[in-house]
């Protein structure tokens, strides 16, 4: 039974890994081609994680699951590759935020905010606590009628 174990150990740190490294990949890019297959990455993982517990549990249940998820993964391939089409005719580019250019007619467009500026040199200042000892001024009707408790 050790071994049983130490290969589901295995392949579910593989399965991490891979579900790990697809959600970086499409957290932090904004490429579409790099997000989706971030996208087919973690199903990946997911699946690789569900034939593990199904071979350490003698079941075939999670080999079953897993057909299911790459049904899913092909029609979302599908998709993917018909929008990605789409996007790099009308805008020649392959940036998500040019999905903005694709909207309705009667939709206002989203603007990002962009970021504060930094403070230059100076390093940002730490919030600082009361002293010890001091107790800060509360009002006397939150004191006796408490909203939550």
């Amino acid at each position: 039974m050790p071994y049983e174990v130490a290969l589901l150990n295995n392949y579910l740190l593989v399965g991490a890994a891979l579900f790990g490294i697809g959600l970086v990949g499409f957290v932090s890019r904004r490429n579409l081609i790099v997000m989706f297959l971030s996208a087919e990455m973690m199903l990946q993982g997911v699946s690789l994680s569900l034939v593990a517990w199904g071979r350490f549990h003698n079941d075939f249940g999670g080999q079953l699951l897993v057909l299911f998820i790459i049904a899913v993964a092909a029609c979302e391939a599908a998709v993917a590759l018909a929008m990605i089409t789409m996007l790099f005719r009308r805008s020649g580019k392959l940036d998500a935020a040019h999905w903005q250019t694709l909207r309705e007619a009667n939709q206002p467009r989203f603007h990002e905010e962009p970021l504060p500026e930094e403070f230059g040199d100076q390093p940002l200042p730490w919030p600082r606590l009361t002293p010890a000892g001091i107790q800060p001024d509360v009002p006397r009707e939150k004191i006796d009628y408490r909203p939550k408790v």
